[in-house]
């Protein structure tokens, strides 16, 4: 099973930017949908943004027109460029990958992002 790993995250001050990396230990072309999500203290987990293997993405109408999901299969790497980054923004962020022929999830172990105001 590839395993995902995040990084990237930190404490960053509002208006502030952070780039978030999700590294697979194998190639991600196994994988479909891939994904970023997110889960603030006391709240449920919700999807931030997704991105097909063909690239076509979907955010949260939360995160449009400040956050960008990418993914490099040459890298085997996923990214989450984070822009003017907000206080509710604070949350751990997941990647989350979904196997294309069996329809399996996986998910990294999590990466605290925190804005401060």
């Amino acid at each position: 099973q590839v395993q995902l790993v995040e990084s990237g995250g930190g404490l960053v001050q509002a208006g502030g930017s952070l780039r978030l990396s999700c590294a697979a230990s194998g190639s991600i072309r196994v994988f479909n949908d891939m994904g970023w999500y997110r889960q603030a203290s006391g709240k449920q987990r919700e999807l931030v943004a997704a991105i097909t293997s063909g690239g076509r993405t979907n955010y949260a109408d939360s995160v449009k027109g400040r956050f960008t999901i990418s993914r490099d299969n040459g890298k085997n790497t996923v990214y989450l460029e984070m822009n003017n980054l907000k206080a509710e923004d604070t949350a751990v962020y997941y990647c989350n990958a979904v196997y294309a022929i069996s329809g399996r999830s996986v998910w990294g172990q999590g990466t605290q992002v925190t804005v401060s105001s």
